[in-house]
């Protein structure tokens, strides 16, 4: 979802998906690409190469329209799982 979140304003390479989700929520590249190899085998991203002036061409990853439709999905369901999960909490503490 952070990476689908963060694909919707711009194209992003991974490294810079990674600084960007790290600065965050602590994650690794090693952990990252794979999520982005699925993303792109599920439709949901797509990638092309574009030279970079600090040398090998890099990959860039860019969310698709079925991509765009995914993540509003899962932006519903997840704010629809915070609503639910605040609710208990404060049934919960007034139990106490």
């Amino acid at each position: 979802m952070c990476v689908l979140y963060l694909l919707q304003k711009k194209d992003r390479y991974g490294y810079d998906l990674t600084q960007q989700v790290n600065s965050y929520i602590p994650i690794t590249e090693g952990a990252l690409y794979p999520s982005l190899r699925r993303l792109v085998k599920d439709g949901y991203c797509s990638t092309y190469l574009q030279e970079s002036p600090n040398g090998p061409s890099r990959k860039y990853y860019h969310i698709t329209n079925t991509g765009r439709v995914y993540l509003a999905d899962m932006l519903t369901e997840w704010d629809e799982f915070v609503a639910s999960f605040n609710q208990l909490r404060k049934e919960a503490d007034l139990d106490d």
